[in-house]
């Protein structure tokens, strides 16, 4: 009952060194794959799944758009396995660290930028400065646009990082509220046992969404620079 709330969210170390690189790298390990001709029920779902997901974020794209599909699908998956190993007991959720999602939202922003200055430059520079603006508002507009699409990956970030450090903060508080009431008062406990399973439900879907809207709103960038 002592221990530090935020214990949990200190990345881990083994013999002293950092352990967080080989929890980055454990979940692609969990995805299962088939050398055969005809697919299992679970791959076959899964397939079905990156399918549609694909179709999903791609259908708005042309044709430069979709050549990041393959790297938009990974980005999914990855943070959607990382978010669901985070729940469970005992174990370290890299995407409650605010420096890893800046080291996802940054490059992938940023070449979504790049592309547009390379591709549209015209139709990139007009998004600084919209249509029809009085000339005594241009400076304040140029500013404004300019710290609305700089602070994108920023804004990234934290949502990420938000979301799934209250989830896992609140799991942490009712967990403890559990195991304080069930010396105390049974029928209490039941009831607050009862919130935290609803609750870790509610982390799940959480944990599914958060990856679905990181993933989504690369796509958007993506799309308003192609």
């Amino acid at each position: 009952m002592n221990e530090n709330l935020f214990a949990s969210f200190i990345a881990p170390t083994i013999l002293g060194l950092p352990a967080t690189v080989l929890i980055i790298l454990f979940p692609p390990l969990l995805i299962p794959t088939s050398k055969y001709l005809i697919n299992n029920r679970l791959i076959t779902t899964q397939q079905w799944l990156i399918k549609l997901t694909s179709k999903q974020m791609m259908a708005m794209h042309n044709t430069k758009g979709r050549t990041w599909s393959l790297m938009l699908v990974s980005l999914i998956i990855f943070i959607a396995t990382t978010n669901l190993l985070g729940l469970l007991p005992h174990s370290f959720t890299p995407t409650t660290q605010l420096s890893m999602n800046l080291a996802m939202a940054i490059p992938l922003w940023a070449g979504a930028v790049i592309m547009g200055f390379r591709s549209k430059i015209k139709n990139a520079l007009a998004h600084f400065l919209p249509q029809g603006t009085p000339t005594p508002l241009i400076p304040m507009l140029v500013i404004i646009e300019t710290i609305s699409l700089l602070i994108q990956p920023m804004a990234l970030a934290v949502r990420l990082t938000a979301n799934i450090t209250a989830g896992h903060l609140l799991m942490h508080l009712i967990g403890n509220a559990t195991l304080a009431m069930s010396t105390i008062n049974l029928p209490s406990t039941l009831i607050i046992f009862t919130i935290l399973i609803l609750l870790t439900i509610l982390e799940i879907a959480v944990a599914l969404i958060q990856a679905y809207v990181f993933t989504l709103l690369v796509s958007l960038y993506l799309h308003d620079n192609t």
